[in-house]
């Protein structure tokens, strides 16, 4: 699978640590920035990623800023786009199970590298339950 990552400089080094379980996974990382510490605008690498996914030039997407909020909300205004803000298995689960989200964001300032490879890793076991929630997802994306 091709997954896209994306940060701003608050985010940088969670977004390289995810990269690398990307990759223990086997899964091909399409690294978008930032490539530093140096300030940058997360708005910039929220819609890199989101395009990307909503592209086709990778099957889902990760997003890392301070608090994983701002980036998230960048990511959401691409169309196609379901992006949510995890800060644990549990939620990065349901984001996929009942919310079909094709970008997983977490805020580096809120999570610890372990609790996020964890979600991490939920996210992508995850898969959509359909059903009941079917109908909520086309509603999002009728939006």
């Amino acid at each position: 699978m091709r997954v896209a990552t994306g940060s701003d400089h608050a985010g940088y080094h969670l977004k390289e640590l995810i990269a690398e379980r990307l990759a223990e996974r086997g899964h091909e990382v399409v690294d978008l920035g930032a490539h530093s510490e140096d300030r940058v605008d997360y708005p910039d690498y929220g819609a890199a990623v989101g395009r990307a996914v909503a592209g086709g030039g990778a099957d889902l997407g990760v997003c890392v800023c301070g608090s994983g909020i701002g980036i998230a909300m960048a990511a959401n205004k691409i169309s196609g786009i379901r992006a949510a803000v995890v800060h644990d298995a549990t939620s990065a689960a349901l984001a996929r199970q009942h919310n079909d989200a094709n970008v997983v964001c977490f805020g580096q300032r809120l999570i610890d590298g372990g609790t996020a490879l964890v979600a991490l890793d939920a996210f992508l076991d995850a898969s959509f339950e359909g059903g009941r929630h079917t109908g909520r997802v086309a509603k999002l994306d009728a939006l």
